[in-house]
This record gives C-alpha cells, structure tokens and sequence, in this order.
C-alpha cells in the first residue's frame, strides 16, 4: 500500500482537525510528508473542499489551506470524459462515482482512502478507512 487516492472527507478531516477523525487524518498526511505514501485525490475535490470550508473559515484561511492540501496531494485531472462515464456508471453516487473512476486513471493506485466505505462498494480498488490504513502500514 503505497499509492492512496483519498477521499474528500479525509482532507475535510485533516484541515479542520475535526474530532475523532482529526488525528488519524494528520499521521496519514505525516505519512505522506516522511515519503512513506504518496496521496491523490481529484481536482473535483478541490472545489467542493473550498465550498464547505468556506462555511466555517474565512476565504484567505481556506485558500491557504488548499494550498498546503495541493502541495502535499498530487492532483487527478477530472475530465469531461471521467463525468461522462461517472453519469453512466451503476455507482448511486455521481460524487463517489468521480472519485472511484478518477483514481482508476493513475496507474499505481493501489487503494482508496475514506470514512464511506458502503458508498465505495462497486470500487475495483480496495477501499480502507484511515484507520485500517494505519494499521496495514504498521504491520508491514
């Protein structure tokens, strides 16, 4: 386990320090920084990070936040044709369907990263919690 895409609510967790999850989101992006991991995520994600920060932050917190986010994450190009396909995909989810089929486009991504495993459940990629993903990479 070395290529995470992770999911929106994971950064949410990690920018707001948001309790329980805070923590455990922090030693995954620590993880990342020391090279242990390397992290992606979808340009989708940016924006919707920067609409539901915004409701709690001010926009120069918010955008000082995604930057730091853009550094640490390598960011997945969302396509016309990743919607087109996330429309037409038997996921219940549009959403999650962007985010399974843009992590689908790198190769080497060898999980997906979230607290929503159920709405991950048609991913072809293994989906872990931050949790589960902590304990693998302390047993190896």
């Amino acid at each position: 386990m070395k290529h995470l895409y992770i999911d929106t609510n994971i950064i949410i967790d990690f920018v707001s320090m948001r309790i329980p999850f805070g923590k455990v989101a922090e030693k995954i992006f620590l993880l990342a920084e020391s090279g242990v991991i390397k992290l992606y995520t979808c340009s989708y994600s940016i924006g919707s990070l920067h609409y539901i920060l915004k409701k709690v932050y001010d926009e120069q917190k918010v955008r000082k936040a995604l930057d730091v986010i853009m550094d640490a994450v390598k960011i997945i190009p969302v396509t016309e044709d990743i919607l087109r396909k996330a429309l037409r995909s038997p996921h219940k989810d549009y959403e999650d369907a962007i985010h399974i089929l843009s992590a689908h486009t790198v190769k080497g991504i060898d999980s997906i990263v979230t607290r929503d495993r159920k709405d991950f459940s048609t991913s072809e990629i293994p989906v872990y919690t931050p949790d589960d993903v902590l304990r693998l990479i302390r047993s190896k």
